[in-house]
């Protein structure tokens, strides 16, 4: 049966190639959504650009047919924009000028006068509840959606190895169908491992004995770089002996790292200590400089606004980069702070020479970057659509490093799974370009403190 589909502007301005995604149904759009549409449309950052593209989108299919008698879609839906239904009465406490009671004024008039099933489209949760107030359904738009955070692809596993296997893997490797679990009935099972998935490999005869591994084509490999110490960094736990693997391969073979973890288990401060490694201690050349983006919720939408120029817009949201360059920099902890003005000297240097840049993340649009090594922290403030568009900027001999915490999210209509981190992480599994690691709560360096507060609140 043909369902009504009534969209919410938000969903547009999060994913504006949504209008495509509903298969051979009905999609309504209220005029109310239009005006809203008009007035982000000249909104700087993300949310402009995607008013823009639908609004492009609108044009086109004005020029194919009328909008206010509807116009046949690709998908073998239709498209229609709704303008009645304006003296459809809402209860006395929702005022009828509010943008969002114009919208359920329209789902309204079309449940009374329709016989298909109407469906309010919106991330908006405060919305679906007032819809289903009034007896609307309403959903969330789902075409963006991944698996649930403790569901999602972690880039990890362990396994069993027969003990004649286990001896000679340092030399050899260990054919990926010779490994095992135990399901919940305590069968050997052989798991299902993706390319460049990360091991841990246990002895079946002495469960004590371990050994860290990679997939590369159907073998589980040692490790390359399990000895190496980036910028005097050494790993302290699997997890971060997994991370260095991943960001000390050069670029043309793991041009993707996604690392997703809590706060405290190093993922910054490890990415930039490789990038450090790489440009200062021991010049490989590989990268000409390391280029830092931190979105959040409020970037794209009040960077244009602020005084001074990019660097000192962006400034505030570079202070944890700053507070992981300062270890970093000065590695004595006895030392570190006697003379700030010496380690603001170091850091000032750094920055002056181009090592490290900072931009603004909608400044990427539009660029290829080449030989850069590219870190994106707290990327799970980014939409699919934005860490689409950050990935396929990548030019030759560029690595993009992509940091975050499906669960600390800032921004508006984004949530575990809807978030752009989430998003790459499980549509680049398997990919022999994507190298991926979740952190796991038990690897946080930061402190006792923040160990202790991981396990009690």
């Amino acid at each position: 049966m043909v369902k009504i589909y009534v969209v919410d502007t938000n969903v547009l301005l999060q994913a504006p190639y949504a209008l495509e995604s509903f298969e051979d149904n009905s999609v309504i759009l209220p005029m109310v959504v239009l005006e809203e549409l008009d007035h982000f449309k000249k909104t700087e950052g993300e949310i402009g650009v995607n008013a823009r593209r639908v609004i492009r989108y609108l044009e086109h299919q004005r020029q194919r047919g009328d909008l206010l008698n509807g116009v046949e879609l690709e998908s073998g839906g239709s498209l229609r924009v709704e303008k009645n239904f304006v003296h459809v009465e809402l209860p006395e406490d929702l005022y009828a000028e509010v943008m969002d009671n114009r919208i359920l004024k329209v789902c309204l008039g079309l449940v009374r006068s329709r016989e298909e099933q109407v469906i309010l489209v919106t991330k908006d949760i405060l919305l679906r509840i007032k819809a289903q107030i009034l007896g609307i359904c309403a959903e969330d738009f789902t075409t963006d959606q991944v698996l649930e955070h403790e569901n999602q692809y972690s880039g990890r596993c362990e396994v069993y190895v027969p003990e004649e296997l286990f001896k000679n893997f340092k030399k050899k490797g260990v054919p990926a169908d010779q490994v095992y679990v135990l399901d919940r009935e305590g069968k050997s099972v052989v798991p299902e491992l993706e390319e460049n998935q990360f091991v841990i490999l246990k002895a079946d005869q002495s469960s004590k004995k371990t050994q860290l591994g990679r997939v590369e084509n159907g073998v589980i490999r040692k490790l390359e770089y399990r000895k190496s110490s980036p910028y005097g960094i050494t790993p302290r736990n699997a997890g971060q002996y997994f991370l260095q693997e991943a960001l000390m391969q050069p670029a043309d073979k793991a041009p993707l790292v996604i690392v997703k973890g809590m706060a405290g288990t190093s993922k910054t401060f490890y990415s930039l200590a490789v990038g450090l490694e790489k440009l200062l201690n021991h010049p490989t050349e590989e990268y000409r400089r390391i280029l830092v983006c931190r979105p959040n919720a409020q970037f794209d939408d009040d960077i244009g606004f602020l005084p001074g120029d990019e660097q000192e817009k962006i400034s505030p949201l570079m202070r944890p980069i700053i507070d992981n360059l300062e270890q970093l920099i000065d590695s004595s902890e006895e030392e570190r702070y006697k003379d700030e003005e010496e380690l603001r000297g170091k850091l000032d240097e750094i920055f002056e020479r181009g090592i490290i840049q900072a931009e603004a993340l909608n400044y990427i649009r539009g660029r290829s970057i080449v030989k850069t090594y590219l870190i994106i922290d707290e990327a799970q403030n980014t939409t699919p659509d934005q860490i689409k568009g950050i990935i396929t900027r990548a030019g030759k001999d560029t690595k993009i490093i992509l940091l975050g915490d499906p669960n600390q999210i800032d921004r508006p209509f984004l949530d575990e799974r809807t978030n752009g981190l989430s998003y790459a992480s499980e549509h680049m599994k398997g990919s022999s370009l994507c190298w991926q690691i979740m952190m796991t709560a038990e690897e946080c360096e930061r402190s006792s403190l923040a160990m202790e507060a991981v396990k009690r609140l």
